[in-house]
């Protein structure tokens, strides 16, 4: 039955979005492809001590990235600390380069991930050179996207913080405490 009332459409999906599930499928038979290869060639013994071999080293270089997140988080809270009892304001220290387990904690992930290309994959990832290279293009890219994003989107809340109304207005403010005033007792009402 056909009404005056006109139908809604879904967005149109991106390119990248529609080819991700194509894409997916695609390394998935890839990976399978290379571990019947290997199983012909070498044996299912050594498919086996591959694969393990690197949930093994996925596995400890998560741990040893999460330990070294975790000693940088208590040292930056030691040195606030010192500073609170110096009588100073506490700053953050500045971000070391090349120091972000991002990279590093991905690296471990792709070589727990069963398969030969996730594994290689996840070996360049812990590659000193080649991790920040990815890193700063990750990051462009991360930038760019952001950028051309719309207000109406997460790019467009990392821009801006604030409240718009329906009629178009744009309400900034600030939060001011009155410390002297009790807040148990109840506050007269707003009146617009």
């Amino acid at each position: 039955m056909m009404t005056g009332v006109p139908t809604s459409t879904a967005p149109k999906r991106s390119r990248a979005r529609s080819l991700l599930p194509l894409a997916v499928a695609a390394w998935v038979v890839l990976e399978i492809w290379l571990l019947t290869l290997v199983a012909n060639a070498a044996g299912g013994l050594t498919v086996f001590a591959l694969l393990a071999g690197g949930f093994v080293l996925g596995a400890v270089v998560i741990k040893r990235a999460g330990r070294r997140a975790f000693r940088n988080l208590t040292d930056g809270m030691r040195q606030a600390q010192a500073q609170m009892q110096a009588g100073e304001r506490p700053t953050a220290p500045p971000p070391a380069r090349g120091s972000g387990n991002a990279m590093t904690m991905l690296g471990g992930l792709l070589l727990m991930v069963p398969g030969l290309l996730s594994d290689v994959a996840g070996l360049l990832c812990l590659v000193p050179g080649v991790r920040e290279r990815i890193a700063r293009m990750l990051g462009r890219t991360f930038e760019r996207r952001i950028a051309a994003a719309g207000s109406g989107s997460l790019g467009g809340a990392f821009r801006q913080a604030r409240i718009h109304y329906p009629d178009g207005k744009v309400v900034q403010g600030e939060v001011i405490r009155d410390e002297d005033r009790p807040y148990d007792r109840p506050r007269p009402p707003l009146t617009p």
